[in-house]
């Protein structure tokens, strides 16, 4: 028997779940706190008092920490910036389409260099290591504990960029260093933003597993430690601390993993409705369908491993006017149970409409007996065209496909959706977020440009790569699967290139 905590950090709650296999044994729900570790703390102790044993063989959190670090501007850590490319390259310097305010609080030292590849894969001209050398005591003597490498074309060839993080190591050893083959894609500014953003949050990401692991500690539970990743997998938190990026929108990830566990559907369009928003995705074989375009984060153009999600500012703790003409954006958050009507606050939210409208039954209904029914029938009629409007947008195609709806203000989600095959309820649905942790597998993804190789043999590979990542991550190799293959011919490419991406997923050791 499998015995696993799952906790989801979230904006207004943090969920916590024990499992026993498949099954929900507890179950408990609290407010997050401002400095999160104290909320997964209390979770801890609120399932240990339900009678959780300490003796389980592992722990896997969701957070959205590091997502909030970069939307609020808060925690990050000065980062310096290499860039080889020149003599291309040096119209746009690092950090150039950053929003002005975040740019001032990470841009620590940029240096332009001499290096990368052409699309072909041949030199530009040959790496500076000696530039290299010497940016790596300007940033020592300076005192910069964080490096973002990005190189031209580097995964085609990393060659480059791998040069320069073992100077960097060399000179500097207590800096942390991203270089971003490992993380983005082919566009050197999109993946360069993904590199600088990740090597900012390094730091704080040491610094919450850290505090996770101490939390653990508290409560006197001796087990593995994972982090979920925003593919819908987990990995084991000391390698988590190198990517923290790979943790974005893993929440609205968790609740759809989640949803498919919780209701056996493979294929189907998940709504998650918290206390703050209301996340909208698809599943596909199981997991989040992925984004193939640019993904802004924090007002930071980046392109790298990310599920295609819509957020919309809807929730239980959404604002309504004083007509009920408009909801949210704004949210009381975590401040529901303090500030909501129903639970004898001042401010009108959107569960105060639904307790008044007999959507749900929490708090005290008397407290919202006043409220005028124009203004319940006109707040409903918002919430539920919100709904319906999100759902439209993300759809691919006419055909009908069941909803899933999660979350603990799914009350707002209307009992029929127009393009909706069926409104799925599932049990424990207002810690469906939690759930995706317990029953979450390990992965590993390469997603790179081989050339000289004939298709089999690149895609081959790329699995070897794809599972040696898996493995690292904490997943068990006697499980590896692919999930997914995808292959792409690129005829502007000499020397018989092609784009591979391939996709393993294992069940946690």
């Amino acid at each position: 028997m499998k015995r696993r905590i799952g906790i989801d950090v979230g904006g207004t709650n943090t969920d916590a779940v024990y499992l026993e296999d498949t099954r929900v044994v507890h179950a408990v729900k609290t407010p997050t706190t401002s400095d999160v570790t104290s909320g997964v703390t209390e979770a801890l102790r609120r399932l240990l008092l339900a009678g959780t044993p300490v003796a389980v063989d592992a722990v896997m959190i969701g957070t959205t920490h590091f997502t909030n670090a970069v939307v609020q501007r808060r925690d990050l850590t000065r980062v310096a910036a290499i860039r080889i490319g020149l003599p291309s390259g040096a119209s746009l310097e690092p950090f150039i389409d950053w929003p002005e305010d975040l740019a001032a609080l990470v841009r620590g030292e940029v240096f332009m260099l001499e290096g990368g590849h052409e699309f072909d894969g041949r030199p530009i001209v040959p790496l500076d290591t000696a530039g290299v050398r010497a940016a790596a005591r300007r940033i020592r003597d300076a005192g910069l504990t964080a490096v973002g490498v990005a190189s031209v074309f580097s995964p085609l060839n990393a060659a480059c960029e791998l040069e320069a993080a073992s100077i960097l190591r060399e000179e500097c050893p207590d800096a942390a260093v991203t270089t971003s083959h490992q993380l983005g894609r082919i566009g050197l500014l999109e993946r360069e933003n993904a590199t600088l953003l990740n090597a900012a949050l390094v730091g704080l990401a040491r610094t919450t597993t850290r505090a996770f692991t101490q939390a653990l500690a508290a409560s006197r539970i001796d087990a593995p430690l994972y982090l979920t990743q925003n593919d819908g997998t987990v990995m084991l938190a000391s390698a988590a601390e190198a990517f923290p990026v790979y943790s974005f929108a893993s929440g609205p990830t968790n609740s759809m993993r989640g949803a498919a566990f919780l209701s056996g559907l493979a294929d189907a369009m998940v709504i998650d409705v918290g206390g703050t928003t209301t996340d909208i995705g698809s599943l596909r074989h199981g997991f989040p369908r992925e984004a193939n375009n640019v993904v802004e984060v924090g007002g930071v153009r980046t392109l790298f491993r990310m599920p295609d999600l819509l957020s919309l500012g809807l929730g239980g703790g959404s604002l309504v006017s004083d007509d009920g003409a408009a909801v949210g954006p704004r949210s009381v958050g975590y401040r529901l149970v303090e500030d909501g009507r129903v639970f004898g606050g001042a401010t009108l939210t959107a569960t105060d409409v639904a307790v008044a409208a007999g959507l749900t039954d929490l708090g005290e209904r008397g407290r919202v007996a006043g409220l005028s029914g124009g203004l319940v029938k006109r707040a409903v009629a918002r919430m539920h065209t919100m709904v319906e409007e999100g759902v439209d947008r993300m759809k691919t195609d006419a055909r009908e496909e069941p909803l899933i709806a999660v979350g603990g203000g799914c009350f707002l989600v209307p009992e029929r959706v127009p393009g909706v095959l069926d409104v799925v309820h599932v049990p424990h649905q207002a810690v469906a977020n939690a759930m995706a942790a317990p029953t979450a597998q390990a992965s590993g993804e390469i997603d790179q440009i081989f050339q000289n190789l004939s298709r089999d043999e690149a895609i081959a590979a790329a699995r070897r790569r794809a599972e040696a990542r898996a493995v690292e991550a904490g997943a068990d190799a006697a499980t590896l699967k692919v999930v997914d293959v995808e292959d792409l011919p690129l005829a502007y490419l000499p020397g018989h290139s092609l784009r591979v991406r391939v996709r393993v997923v294992g069940d946690v050791r």
